[in-house]
């Protein structure tokens, strides 16, 4: 066999593939592997589905949320940055807009509240001067309170709490598996404006799951003739993904409950048989 007719047809192949990377449309082409994508609107989960099919509420409840944030305390694993976070900073956002996917609530900015009293003084600083702009040129109404504050948090995170793996080689083929388990825990309670009463709690727990497939072969074809390939892939479930879900998942769980204590009431009682709602109503507690 001419191995150096082999090597210089390998090469050649190399070369026309790597000029095949070349930016198209805001995308860059890969040799192996997703290429760059481009923006587009964060995908949801099977919670979100279940958001967008509650049944309607008898009236919107009027709801704030001034801290939804991570108390876990949990860091990145070595060898990241010690000073970054395992879990989103941002669950706050992720809250709010679940209450507003949700149909239920009229939730109130209160997160960036000094941003709007700011704004406010400025509007009335403008209102004791002549030429007073259009826009500012109407009476301010009162701020609009809340009847629910959502309280909670990110409570737990824990690495590697279930590993595994799995592989098989024969005449220097082989393939091997292996997976990590992560869980997160959020906890998500409605108060009471006026009393302080906690009317309902709720904790929701999501698993993240990371998995590593991999394939090789190391076998001489010919004296000192060594071939060996890789290849492998590894996929890691979005942990902001799986924190929104647990989020979107305690919030149903929270509706629910109230719909079944009466706290809050459906807008057709009929609807209580909805299979959404029955759902998170009857959910099972598992016992560890």
């Amino acid at each position: 066999m001419d191995y150096k007719w082999y090597f210089k047809t390998v090469l050649l192949s190399m070369l026309i593939a790597l000029q095949g990377c070349s930016a198209v449309k805001g995308t860059t082409s890969a040799l192996f592997g997703p290429s760059e994508d481009e923006v587009k609107l964060t995908p949801r989960t099977s919670t979100y589905n279940d958001l967008k099919s509650l049944p309607s509420p008898r009236g919107k409840i009027v709801a704030t949320v001034y801290s939804f944030r991570d108390q876990s305390g949990q860091y990145k694993a070595a060898p990241a940055s010690s000073f970054s976070t395992a879990v989103t900073q941002g669950a706050t956002a992720m809250l709010i807009g679940a209450m507003q996917d949700s149909g239920w609530f009229v939730p109130l900015e209160r997160e960036g509240l000094q941003n709007i009293l700011t704004e406010r003084k400025i509007i009335r600083a403008a209102q004791k001067k002549p030429n007073t702009p259009i826009n500012n040129d109407v009476a301010l109404p009162s701020l609009l309170a809340a009847n629910i504050m959502l309280e909670g948090g990110i409570i737990g995170y824990d690495s590697n709490i279930q590993t595994g793996g799995l592989g098989a080689r024969y005449f220097g083929i082989g393939v091997s598996e292996q997976y990590r388990v992560d869980q997160v825990t959020v906890n998500l309670r409605a108060v009471d404006v006026r009393t302080g009463r906690i009317l309902h709690s709720v904790m929701t727990t999501k698993s993240i799951m990371s998995r590593e497939i991999s394939s090789g072969v190391f076998r001489f074809i010919e004296f000192e003739r060594l071939l060996e390939l890789e290849a492998g892939t590894t996929s890691n479930e979005p942990k902001q993904l799986c924190v929104l879900a647990a989020i979107e998942s305690a919030l149903l769980h929270l509706i629910a409950q109230g719909v079944k204590e009466k706290s809050w009431g459906l807008q057709d009682p009929s609807q209580i048989n909805s299979p959404t709602l029955q759902f998170y109503m009857n959910a099972p507690q598992k016992i560890i």
